[in-house]
């Protein structure tokens, strides 16, 4: 398998991104990166086409909602564009994935609700194909709660699938979820384009599970990879056509971009991505 390309998911770096687009571009390609993954890009697409324009980045994958009314996420709740003009925008910043970032905990706890996802995710293919585009998913550990028949709902979910659906693995919350991640990954196969790697110390229990507290993103904590929990290096290797190794923190350790940095000597010396 030819090395995936090393990105960054800018959430790892709200803040400053919002503040500053084209400056904290400019840190990152910096640090060597070349390519980054949008979030927050549909009310801002030609705004974020023009810093990575100017930074000399790219950013073929991106998230957006596209399953549900409304996203909740532990910061908050994001309201949810219809899917064309998600890819519309989408088109304007230059990506070619597509990828939902995070559904309610409660529709993966029963079958039809993981079959409802499966086909609202199917029915948008040839939408965005004819946008040009792919659409994905990433998981958190809401997914691996509930199993059907000796099958977790994520990997039910992911067999229900179009093979056009790209699968972003998310290597820390997998671990969250109780999953072995390296054997997760290969059985994954060449469905898996994406992984997020990041580390940490994972929480006692899953806090998506049903009559767990409430929690935030900075409750996490989060590491360089490669001096947590998540067997990063195995599950990278185990890997079979992954496209891209992204960096993110949920909850940055200290400051973000020596964290970032850090994150990829990680993967470009240790020989996981370019």
């Amino acid at each position: 398998m030819a090395l995936p390309e090393a990105s960054v998911q800018l959430y790892t770096l709200a803040a400053e991104f919002s503040a500053d687009m084209e400056g904290s571009l400019e840190k990152l390609a910096a640090i060597g990166l070349r390519k980054v993954e949008a979030f927050d890009f549909v009310r801002r697409p030609d705004e974020i086409r023009a810093a990575l324009d100017a930074a000399g980045l790219a950013s073929p994958t991106g998230h957006a909602p596209l399953l549900s009314d409304e996203l909740w996420t532990p910061d908050g709740s994001i309201p949810t564009p219809a899917p064309e003009v998600v890819f519309e925008a989408a088109a304007k910043v230059g990506l070619t994935t597509v990828i939902d970032p995070f559904v309610a905990p409660e529709r993966w706890f029963t079958l039809e609700g993981v079959t409802d996802i499966a086909d609202r995710l199917n029915a948008l293919v040839e939408t965005a194909a004819g946008f040009g585009l792919s659409v994905g998913y990433h998981n958190h550990a809401q997914e691996f709660v509930e199993s059907f028949d000796g099958e977790t709902a994520f990997e039910r979910f992911v067999a229900l699938t179009d093979a056009r659906v790209a699968i972003e693995l998310d290597l820390y919350w997998a671990l969250v979820g109780g999953q072995d991640v390296p054997a997760l990954v290969s059985r994954l196969g060449d469905r898996l384009v994406a992984a997020h790697v990041k580390d940490g110390v994972a929480p006692a229990s899953n806090p998506f599970a049903p009559g767990a507290p409430e929690f935030g993103s900075g409750a996490l904590d989060q590491r360089h990879a490669g001096t947590g929990d998540v067997p990063l290096a195995d599950a990278l290797r185990a890997a079979t056509d992954l496209k891209y190794a992204i960096i993110e923190y949920d909850n940055a350790p200290g400051d973000v971009f020596a964290d970032i940095a850090a994150s990829y000597s990680f993967l470009v010396e240790g020989g996981f991505a370019r």
